[in-house]
């Protein structure tokens, strides 16, 4: 039974953050070098060069401080109206860093150049000394680079976030996966349990009724009980075993219910000869096959067994009918019995969506088919 183990998944988890840290080194190296290919391509300056890096630092600085501290601290504990607060305070602060910053890149790229020249900007004419000079540009530069400057580190505000949030909701996806497979590992271990005293019981009951009728039959069924107790136990730690596997267990079974069946009952069985060797559920087929030997025979009435498997390309049918010689059992083959409602569990947990069980019953036949897509 498959137990959910928290250590091996969060070590899963630690593995994947490596890789995603791994994944931010390597992006953050694309964005570092390629300016200075573009920068030797298009004989660009020193000036282009110290700008972008300055505008990436301060971008990276406020995409790491949302990333790293702000969501997990605020926004992933329900803070959110002082996450909102925090955000905006971030961009604040580094709008005065990169002011400052930008000072200083100014002064240090005008430092041996003519002051005149480097001052007037592009369209800016010379007016006479004594006169102020005015320029549209000179006037809406400061405005675009605070509008620049806004939706750039709002959208490294958004984009931190938004990875983060991603980030957190696969490893809750992760975590709740692994659950539910160790809680679908657990109800199918408990179902399978289920199986074998039930099977055994009904096995031993049918055995009894053949003491004191038959003693050489009695042995005969005692030593193939055995056979078939010695596959269940040695195989009860697989969820599936081979088609070849459970068709010889059937067989086995069916031939120790033969020995209590009499003239008056017609056995019919097919099996399929020449098929694909696929793996199945163990134990998957043997509760319909319990069902109609147990309440399909009669000693004194006419009465018929007919079981069938067919294997296709992409399925499996496999139906049981059988006569109903007591029809005063009304109680029969009702969901309320273990081995039917243990079957049809696992098949909603084994094959949802990919699996169709009949069960019919009229006054004088049971018949159960089960088609499972592959």
């Amino acid at each position: 039974m498959k137990k959910f183990d928290r250590g091996k998944t969060l070590r899963k988890l630690k593995k994947e953050k490596h890789t995603r840290t791994l994944i931010h080194i390597l992006v953050w190296i694309v964005i570092m070098v390629l300016p200075v290919y573009s920068a030797r391509r298009f004989r660009m300056g020193n000036t282009f060069l110290i700008t972008y890096y300055t505008f990436t630092i301060i971008s990276a600085l406020i995409f790491y401080s949302n990333y790293i501290i702000l969501v997990p601290w605020l926004f992933f504990r329900k803070k959110r109206f002082r996450y909102y607060i925090a955000a905006l305070a971030l961009v604040f602060c580094f709008y005065f860093i990169s002011d400052f910053t930008n000072e200083h890149i100014v002064s240090y790229l005008s430092k041996g150049s003519d002051q005149q020249q480097f001052e007037r900007l592009p369209g800016e004419e010379l007016k006479p000394p004594g006169q102020p000079r005015r320029s549209i540009i000179r006037i809406l530069i400061p405005h675009a680079r605070i509008v620049g400057y806004a939706s750039s580190s709002l959208f490294m505000v958004f984009l931190s976030l938004g990875l983060r949030v991603l980030e957190r909701q696969s490893r809750i996806e992760k975590i709740q996966e692994e659950m539910e497979k160790a809680k679908l590992s657990s109800e199918l271990a408990f179902l399978k349990s289920q199986i074998s005293p039930h099977f055994f019981f009904n096995t031993l009951n049918n055995i009894y009724s053949l003491i004191g009728r038959n003693n050489e039959d009695s042995k005969n069924a005692v030593i193939k009980l055995s056979r078939l107790m010695r596959y269940v136990l040695n195989e009860s730690g697989q969820e599936n075993k081979f088609l070849s596997n459970e068709i010889e267990f059937m067989n086995n079974y069916i031939d120790l219910m033969k020995l209590r069946i009499v003239s008056k009952t017609r056995l019919n069985v097919n099996f399929p000869s020449d098929y694909k060797d696929i793996t199945i559920p163990h134990l998957l087929f043997i509760s319909l096959i319990e069902n109609a030997f147990k309440y399909g025979i009669s000693v004194q009435d006419e009465s018929f067994v007919s079981i069938k498997l067919e294997c296709g390309e992409n399925n499996i049918f496999f139906s049981c009918e059988n006569g109903l010689p007591d029809t005063g059992k009304e109680h029969i083959f009702t969901s309320s019995g273990i081995g039917l409602k243990n079957l049809k569990k696992r098949l909603d947990l084994l094959y949802p969506g990919r699996h169709q069980l009949s069960i019919n019953r009229t006054r004088d036949k049971f018949e159960a088919s089960l088609n499972i897509r592959l």
